[in-house]
């Protein structure tokens, strides 16, 4: 068999937690919670009427030891290390635990028959379950009342907000004056020798150079009546059917139908020039 070497690594490996575990988990702890509760109350009821409480008041003491175990504990864990009531709220969280589990073997002992009760419970059992509301009471005021003055958390700062952090240069003292903003450097001018001759500086306009004008050949329409209508489109618009059929009676020819305006003259134009076609359309009352 092989040895492993020391530095050699060892092989871990991340399996998923089941779904039924996860689910004991999250829903097993509150149900664990509530029967510990429901068994320990009738001990706890038991004896609040042994120490003289009514059968109505005595559930009472099942609340109060409850309550206290609950809250003792949580502000215990919640308070940083070395906080001002820190170490009170330990001591209640183990005081309430020991109450709870004393008050059951206790009730056990008097129920089963190992003590009694007959003729009056004992003298030090109704002092110790009579103070226990008052001393509860006590110290959950103490606790609430005691201030969280923890130490002071010192802000981590990564490395990203290092490098985008804008860099503030400390303030001046006496010792060490703030050094003063040299004034920008003046601009240099050529030394010119004495006696030299200057030459007067010219500019020469930059041409300005424009499109070439449009060299396409000259449409040939197979209808006139499109020669007509085709500067229609130079106010950048569609023409509609009223400018077009103004603009075919203008010119001396014979008035015609919508469809033929449209379908025949306008769409041959726009056959030949295509991006005339997609012009927006001319007002209603520009066209008329």
């Amino acid at each position: 068999m092989a040895e492993l070497h020391p530095s050699a690594p060892i092989a871990t490996y991340d399996t998923p937690t089941p779904r039924w575990v996860s689910l004991l988990t999250d829903f097993g702890r509150p149900v664990v919670a509530a029967w510990v509760m429901i068994m320990c109350a009738p001990g706890e009821h038991h004896l609040g009427k042994l120490a003289g409480w009514n059968d109505t008041l005595a559930w009472g003491m099942a609340g109060v030891l409850a309550a206290y175990a609950g809250i003792a504990a949580a502000v215990a864990t919640k308070r940083p290390k070395g906080a001002p009531g820190k170490f009170s709220a330990v001591a209640g969280a183990w005081l309430s635990l020991a109450a709870a589990m004393s008050a059951q073997p206790v009730s056990h002992m008097f129920v089963t028959g190992h003590w009694t009760a007959e003729p009056r419970p004992p003298v030090w059992l109704v002092v110790t379950v009579s103070c226990i509301p008052p001393l509860v009471l006590g110290h959950l005021l103490h606790l609430a009342a005691t201030p969280v003055r923890g130490k002071a958390v010192t802000p981590v700062v990564t490395q990203e907000q290092q490098e985008t952090a804008p860099v503030t240069p400390p303030p001046a003292t006496a010792e060490q004056p703030a050094k003063a903003t040299p004034p920008a450097a003046a601009p240099r001018h050529p030394v010119v020798p004495a006696g030299a001759r200057l030459l007067p500086i010219t500019t020469r306009p930059i041409a300005q150079t424009s499109p070439p004008p449009h060299t396409s050949a000259p449409i040939t329409y197979d209808d006139p009546r499109c020669e007509a209508i085709r500067p229609l489109y130079d106010t950048g618009l569609r023409p509609g059917t009223k400018a077009m059929r103004a603009a075919i009676i203008d010119a001396g020819f014979t008035d015609c139908s919508d469809g033929i305006i449209r379908g025949t003259l306008r769409a041959e134009i726009e056959r030949h020039e295509p991006h005339l076609a997609q012009l927006p359309p001319a007002p209603v009352a520009f066209s008329a």
